[in-house]
């Protein structure tokens, strides 16, 4: 099986948890994703990671070997200073 791409990653995301912004970096094995929801309005970090596992199913186990991620409400993300390039 082909490892997944950070684009197959995002895809898996935003197909189970709807996102207002999505990035995901990584190397086929390693990922770093962003993710922000309106899903993770008064939930714990650890609930948050939780959603996030739920929505890539199997995929976390058999596919996916390690993810990080930076899980904010939209909210949370309009207040976090600019850490994105200009568009």
């Amino acid at each position: 099986m082909a490892l997944p791409t950070a684009d197959d990653v995002r895809g898996y995301i935003a197909a189970g948890l709807p996102c207002d912004h999505l990035e995901v970096e990584g190397d086929g094995q390693h990922f770093f994703a962003t993710i922000v929801s309106p899903s993770f309005e008064g939930l714990s970090r650890v609930r948050r990671h939780q959603v996030v596992y739920a929505a890539l199913g199997d995929r976390m186990r058999a596919e996916i070997h390690a993810l990080s991620m930076k899980t904010l409400t939209p909210a949370e993300h309009a207040a976090a200073p600019a850490a994105h390039h200009p568009s």
